[in-house]
This record gives C-alpha cells, sequence and structure tokens, in this order.
C-alpha cells in the first residue's frame, strides 16, 4: 500500500478543500493518507486581521517526515503568480533531504488555487513542481483522462500540471465540483503510480 501525503497550505479554505478531494481520490486508491500542513509563517496578527484559518484537524509537518512517504502531493495558494510563502519557507527547509537523496523516485504533484482564471494557476504549479524536480521526484499531472478541465461554459480550474480552482478576487467562490473531480483524479493518479512504483 502506497504512503501519501497530501501537503498543503491555505489561507482561505480553498486549498483545504482541494487537499480533501485529492485524499479521497487516494484513499479511493489503496493508499495510506495523510493531509497535513505546513507551518504559518504570518505574523499572528497579521494573520488575524487577514482572516486566515487553519484548519486544526489536519496537522503542521516537518520537512524531515517527507521521507516517510511514497508521494506527495503539494498545494498553495498563487502568491502574484508563484507558490506563497509559507510553502516556499518550508521547501527552503528541505536541503539536508536533497544532500541525502530522501526523495529520489517519490512521486509528486501540485494544486492550487487563484483569484482569477488566468492569475498564475500554471506558473504557480511550475514553482511548486520545480522543487519536486530539483529533490529527483517523478511528476504527475492532471492528464486530459480529466476531460472536466476542458469545459469552456463555466469557470473551472484544472490544467495538465495539477489540480486547480478559481477563488473570485474576493475568495468568495467555492471550490466547483469539476474542480473538485479532478483534485480526486490527480489524488488517484499518484496513488496507483507510486503503488507501481514501489512494488
Amino acid at each position: 500500500m502506497a504512503k501519501i501525503l497530501v501537503l498543503y497550505y491555505s489561507s482561505y479554505g480553498h486549498v483545504d478543500s482541494l487537499a480533501q478531494a485529492i485524499a479521497d481520490g487516494a484513499r479511493d486508491a489503496a493508499a495510506d493518507v495523510t493531509i497535513g500542513r505546513v507551518p504559518e509563517t504570518a505574523p499572528l496578527d497579521v494573520a488575524q486581521a487577514s482572516g486566515f484559518s487553519a484548519n486544526e484537524e489536519h496537522p503542521v509537518i516537518e520537512p524531515d517526515s517527507l521521507a516517510d512517504y511514497d508521494g506527495i502531493i503539494v498545494g498553495s495558494p498563487t502568491r502574484f503568480g508563484r507558490l506563497s510563502s509559507q510553502m516556499a519557507s518550508f521547501w527552503d527547509r528541505t536541503g539536508g533531504l536533497w544532500m541525502k537523496g530522501a526523495l529520489v523516485g517519490k512521486v509528486g504533484a501540485s494544486f492550487t488555487s487563484t483569484g482569477s482564471q488566468h492569475g498564475g494557476q500554471e506558473t504557480t504549479q511550475y514553482s511548486i513542481l520545480s522543487n519536486l524536480l530539483h529533490h529527483g521526484m517523478t511528476i504527475v499531472g492532471l492528464d486530459y483522462g480529466f476531460a472536466g478541465q476542458m469545459n469552456a461554459d463555466e469557470i473551472v480550474g484544472g490544467s495538465p500540471y495539477g489540480a486547480s480552482t478559481v477563488a473570485g478576487g474576493d475568495g468568495s467562490r467555492t471550490p466547483h465540483d469539476s474542480d473538485l473531480g479532478g483534485a480526486k483524479y490527480l489524488g488517484a493518479k499518484v496513488a496507483r503510480t507510486a503503488a507501481k512504483l514501489i512494488a
């Protein structure tokens, strides 16, 4: 059974919702799944004034524990077209794992949330995936087997680079059913890929 970590940062819950759908998909593919979040780095008064809300049900993960998993699916909201500083700070702390090659051959994937359709979903996912590639991980994307990402009749997320959602400029938009479907698809695909690689 593959061990999968869904590792995320979420300020307002959009990435958290995708993380839970990804975990559901991985569990459906018979994986042992942990959902965890990275530490908040914003000062407490700033986080409170901005209305940030962390899902306390998901434990804070430390970098050394990444080596315990066969697959790591990483999610972050966009910050001006790249991953959030909280997620970047977490990966900046993985140098020791890189020195040991501890993540080489593990499976990785990405997911994100943006304020608009053209708010940097793909560039944010590239900035997530570059960390995983430097660690020697095998990347899995959201392939076109998930046809929901091709929907042009309404606003949906999803791209070949991973699962995603559009939160709206004020963050009031919740993930579309198609976005959650893409997240489940990605979670299942990572779990199946990891299971094959450890067999």
